[in-house]
């Protein structure tokens, strides 16, 4: 089995910077819709023991559709970086 070779790396100079587009709105309205969707959850869990309970058969799925469908795809879609700046 041959030796393994060692790994070199050279420092990149001038190099892009990278930083993530989600800015710390991004996160708040992530973390409502994640609570949003537990809240759905806890819900529906009412109906354990009887089927016929409104909270489970009519809100929990409502609150659970608008986590899902809206508060979280808002939170991935939301720009909040710099805004263009026109150049007249």
């Amino acid at each position: 089995m041959p030796a393994p070779t060692k790994r070199t790396t050279t420092k990149a100079t001038g190099g892009v910077r990278w930083s993530s587009p989600w800015t710390k709105m991004n996160y708040t309205v992530l973390g409502i819709g994640v609570a949003t969707i537990v809240l759905g959850f806890l819900l529906l869990a009412t109906g354990i023991g009887q089927w016929d309970n409104p909270l489970a058969v009519d809100v929990a799925p409502v609150v659970l559709v608008v986590g899902y469908c809206v508060i979280v795809p808002y939170a991935v879609i939301r720009y909040g970086g710099d805004k263009p700046q026109d150049n007249q």
